[in-house]
């Protein structure tokens, strides 16, 4: 039996009844599929439509929990606080919730059949740094701050989907596992989403990653990347008594300026982005060191192989240059490294799988439309492993993300929570309620 708008393998009655449950009239079912009073009853499930109504009657609280969550600063291998208050959240709808060594929040709604589990995670830190005013200003529904959208509209879309899941007793046919997890964004280098990923592997059967608020794309495809550190030293000095020795700072200018006109293709795509730098005591000292952080993404490893070696080979330049220009060279040279800091590998969900299907589904009941992309997330972890994973967001308006001015709308939000909740439960399944 095949669902033909799908043109997928055959589809388990667990997944059928969720599309039969989200099609609209319009959609193409193969006639006589199931009997028509089955279908009825499957279309009928009352928790599944109380945990949709619930968005509705909560969508105040959910606003007031995002704007909580990004007023608790989580700066890269800081999120123990915002953690903390994740774990409160979901404690006071009843769930059983823990922390693991890496620092993620776990919670689990045990399903049917406890040998399999689906996989929702928002992450809980920023690009921020400490002491990044983030406080949220609100105007006409408008809402404002550094995380707003990227990730507090995920994250309280995580909570959001586990209170109404538990509030309404649905109870799934697969476990699932939601995560608040720790390690994103920089060079945590998906740390949180690896210790679950490895912890689980064995039932893990699909992920599905909130990630910002867009509902215009789902990310299929995992954009390979590399984060890489250039390190330069040298003796340090005054900049009057010792004005001609080699300076880490020039030299790292100089392999700067030859990195940054290296040739990169269109197709496959490949970008690269010079992030951060630093170096020096003082403007009147030469300085003894100077870092450069540098993020590689491209759709092909040769590709990221070719940067990388373009980027050892830059610096090596940049230090031989500065060497020979210097006019005192008995103080000591220069000495020079370049380091990885993280490396995200690349994977793609199959076209067919049924976690795209129940997706898709999704999108045609709650009216929407979203493309397929290329994108790097913690959904490269899972498929990079063959484990089918996604990353889509959670409803609303938001833009500006990894900036001072980050924004977000809530227009929307119902949707885009209504929108996850039917792809979740399209891949666990939901045990019928006997009772009613």
């Amino acid at each position: 039996m095949k669902i033909a708008l799908f043109k997928t393998r055959p589809v388990k009655p667990v997944l059928l009844w969720v599309i039969l449950f989200i099609m609209p009239v319009r959609s193409a079912i193969v006639p006589n599929s199931r009997p028509a009073d089955s279908r009825a009853q499957l279309s009928d499930n009352s928790q599944v439509r109380a945990a949709l109504d619930w968005f509705s009657r909560n969508l105040t609280w959910i606003n007031d929990q995002q704007a909580r969550l990004t007023e608790i600063p989580a700066p890269p291998f800081r999120e123990a606080e915002r953690a903390a208050a994740v774990k409160e959240l979901l404690d006071g709808a009843g769930l059983k919730v823990q922390s693991d060594e890496t620092g993620n929040v776990i919670t689990e709604i045990r399903g049917a059949n406890d040998k399999e589990v689906v996989l929702v995670s928002a992450h809980l830190d920023t690009v921020f740094p400490p002491g990044t005013d983030v406080k949220v200003r609100r105007k006409d529904g408008h809402m404002s701050a550094p995380g707003i959208s990227d990730n507090g509209a995920g994250l309280v879309a995580l909570v959001a989907l586990a209170r109404a899941i538990r509030e309404t007793r649905i109870k799934p046919q697969r476990s699932i596992l939601f995560v608040a997890d720790v390690g994103e964004e920089g060079e945590g280098n998906l740390r949180g989403m690896r210790a679950v990923v490895d912890a689980y592997k064995s039932r893990l059967r699909a992920v599905i990653v909130l990630d910002g608020s867009a509902t215009d794309h789902v990310t299929t495809k995992a954009l390979a990347s590399r984060r890489l550190e250039a390190v330069i030293t040298g003796p340090g000095g005054h900049s009057w008594s010792d004005f001609g020795m080699a300076n880490p700072i020039n030299a790292l200018v100089r392999a700067s300026v030859r990195f940054i006109n290296t040739k990169v293709p269109a197709t496959p795509r490949t970008t690269f982005n010079l992030g951060q730098i630093e170096g020096g005591t003082s403007v009147n000292s030469i300085p003894f060191e100077a870092k450069l952080k540098v993020d590689i993404r491209s759709e092909s490893e040769d590709e990221l192989a070719r940067l990388e070696s373009a980027l050892r080979e830059c610096i090596s330049a940049g230090v031989r240059d500065e060497m020979e220009s210097s006019r005192d060279r008995s103080k000591g040279k220069l000495e020079w490294k370049v380091e990885p800091l993280g490396s995200r590998p690349g994977g793609e969900l199959s076209p067919d799988s049924p976690l795209l299907a129940a997706l898709r589904a999704a999108d045609d009941y709650v009216g929407n439309q979203s493309r397929a992309e290329r994108s790097s997330t913690d959904a490269n972890i899972p498929l990079s492993q063959g484990i089918d994973a996604i990353s889509i967001g959670a409803g609303g308006n938001g833009g500006g993300a990894h900036s001072l001015k980050e924004w977000y709308e809530p227009a929307g939000r119902e949707m885009g929570l209504k929108r996850v909740l039917l792809t979740l439960l399209g891949v666990s399944g939901v045990v019928q309620d006997k009772s009613k």
